[in-house]
């Protein structure tokens, strides 16, 4: 009896890895880091945009640190004009779904409607074609990879996650700079799912320590295309 009870857990666990783990690749491939060839960090904000989303901006102008965004479809609806600043001040846009549905267990219906959806709903409002995807809490499912192909999307993790919904700006920040390495992706939030005028007090307090902090070690900031094609300047097509 203890030999199945053992497999069982076994395949539970390669299963758990398989949906969650951040560089697991069983269900389709997934960029979790960029090139490690400069000292460069990639910042990622996940669940906006939100009302919350300008003052991130203003910060980042201020250090002249460039940013993914990974939008929810129906935020941009909502706030469509916040999605364009995002890219007129030279940030990438990415997708996120369009209701920030957990995909795992979904049927591939529902996994092809919620990244379809968000895809044209961004690219609507703002002129740019995504081609970055990263999954709601990070979590994979069956059909995924597929959906994600014929919609000409990558799939992006992340190298580091700030636990900012739940971490005060020191702690979120000390996290991060123990993880600060070339071609590090780090995933913080400008947004809390779909809660509107959400606090993230503690996200741009964390970013307005960690930016200056590393810089001083020589890390910069560009944009994601950048971390992970670094011979490539732009990784978005705009109609």
């Amino acid at each position: 009896m203890i030999w199945p009870a053992l497999a069982i857990g076994s395949a539970a666990g390669v299963a758990a890895w398989a949906v969650r783990a951040p560089r697991s690749s069983l269900l389709g491939p997934v960029i979790w880091q960029g090139s490690k060839e400069a000292k460069a960090i990639a910042l990622t904000f996940d669940d906006g945009p939100s009302e919350s989303t300008p003052a991130l901006l203003d910060l980042l102008d201020e250090h002249q640190a460039k940013a993914a965004f990974f939008v929810i479809g129906s935020h941009v609806r909502r706030w469509p004009a916040i999605a364009r600043e995002i890219v007129a001040r030279g940030h990438e846009i990415a997708n996120h779904t369009m209701t920030h549905e957990a995909l795992y267990l979904k049927s591939r219906d529902v996994i092809r409607r919620e990244v379809r959806h968000a895809q044209l709903e961004i690219e609507e409002v703002t002129g740019v074609r995504p081609r970055w995807f990263r999954p709601p809490f990070g979590c994979r499912w069956l059909g995924l990879a597929e959906v994600l192909r014929e919609a000409d999307l990558r799939m992006v993790t992340w190298s580091a996650i700030g636990s900012d919904w739940r971490l005060p700006a020191s702690a979120i920040a000390q996290k991060l700079e123990r993880a600060a390495r070339p071609g590090a992706i780090f995933c913080l939030h400008d947004g809390r799912q779909l809660v509107t005028n959400p606090d993230i007090a503690a996200t741009i307090g964390a970013v307005r320590v960690i930016i200056p902090r590393l810089g001083i070690i020589g890390f910069r900031f560009p944009t994601l295309s950048q971390i992970i094609c670094p011979t490539s300047s732009s990784n978005a097509s705009s109609k």
